[in-house]
């Protein structure tokens, strides 16, 4: 039975290196306002509801009634809607 030829595999070249990109975290890519405003959002919508707990529902305004509750969640929606503008 005759031998079979002997095929020569190519030589293993690794892949090119990937360059780590560099992000700069100090220019925010002109979205500087987004942290701050997504914190205030959620800092007034947290401290709106407390106050309306804290002062039985007199403050801070009287005329809404319950409905305090749901402007107090609408600043903290608010907060995670700007909050998809972060990058």
């Amino acid at each position: 039975m005759p031998k079979s030829r002997i095929r020569k595999k190519a030589d293993f070249t690794p892949p090119p290196e990937k360059k780590a990109t560099s992000i700069d975290l100090r220019s925010g890519g002109g979205r500087r306002w987004v942290a701050p405003l997504m914190l205030a959002m959620f800092g007034i919508g947290l401290a709106w509801i407390v106050v309306f707990y804290v002062t039985d529902g007199s403050l801070p305004l009287d005329a809404l009634g319950n409905w305090n509750i749901v402007v107090g969640f609408g600043f903290i929606a608010t907060g995670f809607v700007v909050s998809t503008q972060w990058k």
